[in-house]
């Protein structure tokens, strides 16, 4: 089969919607497929893409005003190009809105299926940016969702966003995790030392630091005694949260081996944003053996098992925050037991699983359109 993955971003970015994209590639590759992948242009220019699993076609991009690691590609016939020179079966559209707008209307112009992967919360982010727009964003996510042959929502309850704002034929292809790469073993007592020096229970946050993610609300947790908070990532809101969380440890971004280790050296693991169609944040911290504290929102829903996993609390509720990270500190058996649970519930979401699972989605859109055409 051959693939043209169109994706608003692709490594070396550092985000869930570059990090699917090249898991696909990867297993499309590993089953003996031919992916290819357009995305935007990197800072660095059109050569970062040497480690990549199959060719990456660059298209011109700027970055977002006010987020410059966000890249936002230019209109370019490069798209339609790649789609007609890789003679595509199937066009795969990672979190569509800018290039992959090009790439559902060059699929509709060849006559090749999309199929298309809802991923970010745009219409959260635009409440969250520009104080209003949400509309206009849900009228943007139907027109390009509705052009595609079906619709993969990671979580039932972006699913459920979808077909409440009109978005037809839409079915759930949740994320996979790295079992290798995130293990409780790689529980590191040196870095331990080093990240809370007297013995502090470690909670930890990674992702972006923007906004949308709402760092800010760990500031209780900052002061609890006996807790020392790590954030791991980088982004536009770094400045304003060094100084709105007193105490904590700022890593920086951390990727690979490296944040494995730092993942499964915390205590609690604490995601903040509410705007999480699934958050693999999460998943990777279950995976690690990290009992976890979420929002009781979007993705992590699927993911946290209330009182078994982790806690589930009211989004934005800092006071919520602290009293679950509270709660945690004060029962070790609750911690151990809420880590291995976790651990035990992710153990086979691996990408090689929920890879096969969106080929068998390819299958049904090409067996479909083949009915159509006899």
């Amino acid at each position: 089969m051959r693939v043209v993955i169109v994706t608003e971003s692709f490594p070396p970015d550092v985000n869930g919607v570059a990090h699917c994209a090249l898991q696909t590639a990867r297993h499309l590759v590993d089953r003996g497929h031919a992916p290819l992948v357009v995305a935007p242009a990197t800072s660095a220019g059109n050569g970062p893409d040497a480690l990549a699993p199959c060719p990456v076609v660059r298209v011109p991009s700027l970055p977002l005003p006010g987020y410059p690691q966000v890249r936002v590609a230019l209109p370019s016939r490069r798209v339609a190009a790649a789609i007609t020179e890789h003679r595509a079966d199937i066009v795969h559209l990672a979190s569509p809105f800018i290039l992959g707008v090009r790439g559902m209307a060059a699929a509709s112009r060849l006559g090749i299926p999309a199929v298309a992967v809802y991923q970010t919360d745009l219409a959260g982010y635009a409440r969250t940016y520009i104080s209003a727009g949400e509309a206009t964003a849900w009228r943007r996510i139907r027109s390009v969702h509705a052009a595609a042959d079906v619709t993969l929502a990671p979580s039932t309850a972006a699913l459920s966003d979808l077909e409440t704002h009109g978005v037809p034929r839409v079915r759930l292809w949740a994320r996979g995790v790295d079992t290798a790469r995130f293990r409780p073993a790689l529980r590191d007592e040196a870095l331990r030392r080093e990240l809370a020096p007297n013995g502090e229970l470690i909670v930890g946050y990674v992702g972006r630091l923007a906004p949308e993610k709402h760092v800010e609300l760990l500031s209780g947790v900052c002061g609890l005694d006996g807790v020392r908070v790590v954030v791991v990532g980088d982004g536009p809101s770094e400045t304003t949260l060094r100084a709105a969380l007193p105490g904590a440890s700022f890593l920086g971004r951390r990727t690979g081996d490296e944040l494995a280790r730092i993942f499964a050296s915390l205590d609690v693991f604490a995601h903040t944003g509410p705007f999480e169609t699934f958050c693999q944040t999460v998943q990777e911290a279950m995976a690690s053996g990290v009992p976890v504290v979420a929002p009781a929102a979007g993705g992590p829903l699927d993911l946290v098992d209330h009182g078994r996993t982790g806690l589930l609390v009211p989004p934005r509720d800092a006071d919520a925050v602290r009293d679950a990270v509270l709660t945690l500190a004060a029962d070790p058996a609750a911690r151990a037991a809420y880590g291995a649970a976790g651990h035990a519930m992710v153990e086979g979401r691996t990408w090689a699983a929920v890879g096969d699972q969106l080929i068998g989605h390819y299958d049904d859109v090409l067996s479909a359109r083949k009915l159509v055409a006899a």
